[in-house]
């Protein structure tokens, strides 16, 4: 086991259905690395998006956590108490000219844009909209073209976005008035002191933006690892709303394992019945090396 005593990690659920077993995979990975490396974790729920979240979910996850014997090292973070925060990350970035307004609808968008790596590449037709903030549009921020945003993931290894490119000015905040996850999550995690960030490999792609974000902001760059996604037998990534592959407390310690093989660890010691052992065995024989293996993951659900 190594020493990191300046390691912060963090799990971020969106309080938006019950925990489901695809984000117990990214909470067991971010839990054991944290404890391998001696260092703090941290949960976050990013509720930042209001109009998503269902009553009573985020008790529920934090219940659920709690059962699997996760433990956290401060108070549980939200990010709709946080909007001021929010408002003042993007002050500064339209103190630096970085910001415009946008009232395109996503139909105009959609009519004119080429493809990227996620949707459209927005083609910058209100970049002259420079101002402040307006009640009922979107406010972009601005890319450099040519500038190509690398970093390398502990589990995907380097990964490299021109953001003009493949992704196009995005926006920051939104027109109905939320800030946008790009930002918040920036914001967040600087703002928490997060050193290390392993989370699902559906945000890969979304790290060049957040990079930037760091960059224009001042703020330290965490490390990164992003593990393989749980998918149905169609290969979609599993929801909140995929009542078929719930988490259920009764069994916590079945879930753990099933979630450490999925991650391609070590099989536990069969003696383990207890979730407060597992922990104590997975702190020191966590492996995040075995992620990255060629080889097929272990079919769980097939």
């Amino acid at each position: 086991m190594s020493n990191h005593p300046h390691y912060r990690g963090r799990f971020a659920p969106s309080p938006t259905g019950a925990l489901h077993f695809g984000s117990l995979v990214a909470a067991v990975a971010s839990y054991a690395d944290a404890l391998h490396h001696q260092g703090q974790w941290l949960v976050r729920m990013e509720d930042v998006d209001e109009t998503r979240v269902i009553p009573g979910s985020a008790d529920d996850i934090l219940c659920t956590l709690e059962a699997f014997g996760f433990e956290w090292a401060s108070p549980v973070v939200f990010q709709s108490q946080r909007k001021s925060r929010y408002r003042d990350a993007l002050r500064t970035l339209q103190q630096q000219n970085l910001t415009y307004i946008c009232d395109c609808s996503r139909r105009q968008i959609a009519k004119q844009a080429i493809a990227g790596i996620e949707g459209f590449v927005y083609p910058g037709n209100c970049r002259k909209n420079r101002g402040a903030l307006v009640a009922g549009k979107a406010t972009r921020l601005l890319t450099r073209p040519d500038d190509e945003i690398c970093f390398f993931d502990r589990i995907a290894g380097k990964q490299c976005q021109v953001l003009t490119r493949d992704v196009g000015d995005f926006i920051i905040h939104r027109a109905d008035g939320y800030s946008a996850y790009q930002l918040a999550v920036v914001v967040d995690d600087a703002d928490q002191g997060i050193t290390h960030i392993v989370r699902g490999a559906d945000l890969l792609l979304s790290t060049p933006r957040q990079l930037y974000l760091q960059q224009l902001l001042d703020f330290p760059e965490p490390s990164y690892a992003h593990v393989p996604l749980v998918t149905d037998t169609q290969g979609r990534k599993l929801s909140k709303q995929d009542q078929d592959r719930p988490v259920t407390s009764k069994t916590p310690l079945a879930g753990l394992v099933a979630a450490w093989q999925f991650l391609r660890q070590a099989p536990p010691p069969k003696d383990i019945i207890h979730v407060a052992e597992f922990w104590t065995w997975a702190a020191t024989h966590w492996d995040i090396q075995r992620i990255g293996l060629k080889k097929p993951m272990e079919g769980l659900f097939q």
